[in-house]
């Protein structure tokens, strides 16, 4: 704490000289002037300080918590298009492989990524200016260029995202056909801290709750970053962008598979409701307080 003393200047000894107790004045004039623009400072910064510290911690921003409620910014979530290993069937979550040509686009995956990108234009995403965030895998950093070639959005808004956004890593089952997912999210439906069994290659084993905790961290990066912008988010799996949705919308994380996102999915984040069409059977499956929805 900042402690401020009193300083008093006395007056020259008489056995001084007029001129140097005239010179004398003039520097105690000059200390005066010092100490006062001193003490004035050190009392705004004071003020300053007092007035920040004022603020409720909670009102702060940057301490995002799911279900928020309200968001900063316009939020659009897409799920980039097809990749190569996903044309052959294959399971690819390996996050060493993540930039590697194999897990750019494929054919189809750009073509859905066209149409992803003229939608978001019919939407006015971008009409004031967006910023895309894609996650550094190849397919989704490709398909944030074509989004921006078409909305004619410079490549300086393009931010990648180096780890909150990696697909969900899938541990053991790295390498298998596309269909053995269905028996990860048979374990999802039990407990959001259900992990798929782990493998000694460097992939993960990420649970839902494991994904949740990076995806919240992103959007409390997001919502302390910007403020009234528009943001895209692009995700090379579905997985992160349902995760992600059940948390804004208050959705138990272990029904995160009823918002599943198709290869080129867009869709704008309405944090009031979950979409219509992807509206779990049972209100049973609110959730206040993810990943604990017991």
């Amino acid at each position: 704490m900042l402690k401020i003393t009193n300083t008093s200047v006395t007056a020259p000894p008489p056995h001084l000289s007029p001129s140097s107790s005239s010179t004398t004045t003039t520097t105690q004039k000059n200390l005066l002037n010092h100490i006062n623009r001193r003490h004035l400072l050190t009392a705004l910064s004071i003020s300053i300080s007092t007035s920040h510290l004022s603020i409720p911690v909670a009102d702060a921003r940057g301490l995002f918590q799911m279900p928020p409620p309200g968001l900063t910014n316009q939020y659009y979530l897409v799920r980039a298009g097809e990749s190569e290993f996903e044309s052959l069937g294959i399971i690819n979550t390996n996050p060493v492989a993540k930039t590697s040509v194999d897990s750019g686009l494929s054919e189809k995956g750009k073509k859905q990524i066209v149409k992803a990108a003229l939608q978001l234009k019919e939407m006015g995403a971008c009409d004031t200016g967006c910023w895309i965030w894609p996650s550094i895998t190849q397919r989704a950093y490709q398909t944030a260029e074509i989004i921006a070639s078409v909305n004619r959005i410079s490549r300086s808004y393009i931010v990648p995202e180096y780890s909150f956004l990696d697909a969900r890593g899938l541990g053991a089952y790295e390498g298998k056909n596309l269909e053995a997912v269905s028996e990860v999210y048979a374990l999802d439906t039990i407990s959001p801290r259900n992990k798929p069994p782990p493998i000694d290659d460097g992939t993960p084993n990420e649970s839902v709750a494991d994904v949740f905790v990076r995806v919240t961290q992103l959007m409390s990066i997001l919502e302390t970053q910007y403020s009234e912008e528009t943001i895209i988010i692009v995700s090379p799996d579905s997985d992160d962008l349902t995760i992600l949705q059940a948390g804004l919308v208050g959705l138990d994380l272990r029904r995160h598979r009823d918002l599943s996102f198709a290869p080129g999915e867009v869709r704008y984040v309405d944090i009031s409701s979950i979409p219509a069409y992807k509206q779990p059977a049972s209100a049973v499956y609110k959730c206040r307080n993810p990943p604990i929805c017991n």
